[in-house]
């Protein structure tokens, strides 16, 4: 039997790098899934599910637009009978643009999707997992939302939000049954960082990428999905409330602020 055998699993930004892992081991582990992400990509998802032998179903929507969020979590729960656990990991990086020449629009844009999108997610799986005495929520945070000088001030100031979004909303769902907490991811190769990584292989500079982290590397979107996967499923049922970095031990010290790959 696997973690999530038979449970229904909603997962945002499911088109590519984290999203993508964790549908494959979601499905793998028994997860009937409602994947999620506004680029078609997610039907590319959803085909490497199904050939895999998984439940899936493959919807393109906006993970910041409160009408898109209320109905594919509706649409999940019609499919499958209920909602047992969300994962909301869609985000946008807000590149690194200097605080000076940074606009309004674009703190908003970063903000809808990546602070927004997680409140749309717990605000319409709530009432669903409150009705059935049980349910997991899981964001995506960042280092960055932990302390300083991992991304640039929209994002990190994005997912510290996220981060006390998990904390204030594990007392509001006090007695109900359900959890909510979050990952941290540290440098991890995927589309959104894949600029960090290009840019220092055209630099020649790519050996040092990961090398302020104790393991001396960057981590992939499986381990992320590992981590996913456990909080996602019964065997977290007493972890709660927590934002847990993926970062190869970086948050052990933050040595990284100021100096770039």
């Amino acid at each position: 039997m696997g973690r999530l055998e038979g449970k229904s699993v909603i997962i945002t930004g499911a088109g590519s790098g984290i999203g993508r892992a964790a549908a494959l081991l979601f499905s793998k582990e028994g997860a009937k899934l409602v994947i999620v992400d506004r680029s078609d990509s997610v039907n590319e998802t959803a085909k490497l599910v199904g050939n895999a032998g998984g439940t899936v179903e493959a919807v393109m929507a906006d993970a910041g637009s409160e009408t898109d969020v209320k109905a594919f979590i509706d649409k999940a729960v019609a499919k499958y009978g209920r909602l047992d656990a969300i994962w909301a990991n869609a985000g946008v990086s807000g590149g690194l643009v200097p605080l000076p020449e940074q606009t309004v629009e674009q703190w908003q844009e970063v903000l809808r999707v990546n602070l927004i999108g997680p409140f749309l997610a717990v605000k319409h799986a709530m009432p669903h997992m409150i009705a059935q005495k049980s349910g997991a929520i899981v964001l995506t945070a960042s280092v960055a939302g932990l302390k300083s000088g991992a991304s640039g001030h929209p994002y990190a100031a994005s997912k510290a939000g996220v981060i006390s979004l998990v904390q204030t909303t594990a007392y509001s769902l006090s007695g109900t049954g359900v959890r909510i907490n979050a990952v941290c991811p540290g440098l991890i190769e995927t589309g959104m960082t894949k600029p960090i990584f290009d840019n220092a292989r055209q630099r020649g500079t790519d050996g040092k990428i990961g090398q302020l982290n104790p393991l001396k590397r960057a981590g992939q979107p499986h381990e992320l999905a590992a981590m996913g996967l456990f909080l996602a499923s019964d065997d977290a049922s007493y972890v709660n409330g927590q934002a847990i970095p993926v970062d190869g031990g970086l948050t052990a010290s933050m040595p990284y602020a100021g100096k770039p790959i």
